[in-house]
């Protein structure tokens, strides 16, 4: 499950925040539950969002609200692609 949160939010005293792919992999692997900030930018944000949430990241800070709804797809999107989650939308294709 992920988890995205305003630059307001409190973050809670267990999470581990990371800053690099390198980072967030290694403390998944030790167990942890990662909190990333994402950029400013809301292209970069997104890119950012579906990288970090490939290594492992659950919990994700996004510094304008403008950006919780193309996040959240990315996020969703990322997690369908990886099997924990069934697609949002699936369509067969008919010859």
């Amino acid at each position: 499950m992920t988890l995205v949160i305003g630059p307001d939010d409190p973050a809670d005293p267990e999470w581990a925040e990371a800053a690099s792919l390198p980072e967030v992999s290694a403390l998944v692997r030790a167990g942890r539950t990662v909190l990333v900030t994402l950029p400013e930018d809301e292209t970069e944000a997104i890119a950012a969002a579906a990288a970090y949430a490939w290594a492992g990241a659950g919990v994700f800070r996004t510094s304008h609200s403008l950006s919780f709804h193309p996040v959240r797809q990315a996020l969703d999107m990322t997690e369908a692609l990886m099997g924990r989650r069934p697609p949002a939308l699936t369509r067969r294709g008919l010859a």
